[in-house]
């Protein structure tokens, strides 16, 4: 059995088709399809025919639904034995499934797929990645279901699967920006971002194309457009990332060169290597130095190498005792309004110098 849901609907058994003309029987085999080899409980597939207007025979025209459905699958079987038409759509205790290949139903092979291209990804397989993301893009035939009536319960897989196919698209385009497909990507993205108008990752990915395709106004023309209509329509702004990628194009970021690594990836100077300048030899005391205070410069700060700043005002400079002889009292420091203080006797901790 082969069934098509990404698009018109479509099942086949030995290339004859099981589609029901009647609308709620080809929506009741839709549902089924979508959730193949799974048991449907008996209230989901009513409240998908009826919704919240349920008649009270709903029960027994649901019935009547199954028959018609293996009345087209046994049609179909013709003279194969092997297989009989409730070994297809199957009885269960409180529902139905619809028993049928996994390989056999586009919805799952894409998903497959989706998956292979998103594990290529993760190993930096960019050019795999794209074409396992091309060949699940290629199943869609228009939009899934197209032709048949839609319920409570088809609604919610439809958008789950609509939104799969853009995150999808996104990923294969992200992957052919990796491998500089920059060109070949400007149409489609020019399109994709008419048809969404609002969607902030395509409107980046194509002013990263266009920036990287040397069109660095035509970049900035996308984002004024989409912030233009955010702002009207929803009175926002973009997003962080998407600002961040504008002022890159503005400021010519050698990131954005396809290239360049990312600056937040790229690794910074390690530390213990940089080259420092070297600090000129201290002078060696004079012999009327010795026995005085000396002034002794605040930790990390070297007097010689700094340049533009005005140093601290001496009368706050810090001094301490020579390990010779005490000074004498009332000797001038290195500001005249700091007096010494008699040297403290043996033992005892050295104390700073006060200002008089």
């Amino acid at each position: 059995m082969n069934i098509a849901l990404l698009g018109p609907l479509s099942a086949e058994i030995a290339e004859v088709s099981i589609v029901p003309n009647a609308g709620k029987p080809r929506q009741l085999l839709a549902l089924l399809a979508m959730n193949a080899n799974q048991v449907l409980p008996v209230p989901t597939l009513m409240e998908e025919i009826w919704g919240a207007d349920m008649p009270r025979s709903a029960l027994t025209t649901l019935q009547t639904y199954i028959l018609q459905l293996r009345r087209l699958v046994g049609s179909a079987l013709g003279d194969d034995r092997s297989r009989a038409p409730k070994d297809i759509l199957v009885t269960r205790h409180g529902g139905y499934l619809l028993q049928v290949p996994r390989s056999g139903v586009d919805a799952y092979e894409y998903e497959r797929l989706a998956a292979a291209g998103r594990q290529a990804f993760d190993r930096g397989e960019f050019a795999a990645a794209s074409a396992a993301y091309d060949e699940a893009l290629s199943l869609w035939r228009g939009p899934a279901l197209v032709d048949v009536r839609i319920g409570p319960v088809l609604e919610v897989e439809l958008a789950r699967l609509e939104e799969s196919r853009l995150g999808v698209l996104e990923r294969r385009i992200e992957a052919d920006l990796r491998l500089g497909r920059y060109d070949e990507l400007l149409p489609e993205l020019t399109a994709l971002i008419g048809r969404h108008p609002l969607h902030e990752n395509l409107h980046a990915q194509c002013m990263t194309a266009l920036y990287r395709s040397g069109r660095q106004w035509r970049a900035l023309e996308v984002y004024q457009g989409l912030r233009g209509r955010l702002v009207e329509e929803l009175g926002l702004e973009p997003s962080a990332r998407v600002r961040a990628l504008h002022q890159a194009i503005l400021t010519a970021d050698p990131a954005l060169d396809g290239s360049a690594a990312d600056p937040a990836s790229r690794p910074g100077p390690v530390r213990g290597l940089t080259r420092r300048r070297p600090r000129p030899p201290r002078p060696e005391p004079t012999a009327r130095a010795r026995g005085r205070l000396r002034y002794r410069p605040r930790p990390g700060l070297d007097p010689d190498s700094r340049r533009g700043t005005q140093s601290a005002p001496q009368a706050f400079r810090r001094c301490s005792w020579t390990e010779q002889e005490a000074p004498e009292v009332g000797a001038p420091c290195a500001s005249s309004t700091c007096r010494h203080r008699s040297m403290p006797p043996a033992g005892s901790r050295t104390r700073s110098l006060t200002r008089s």
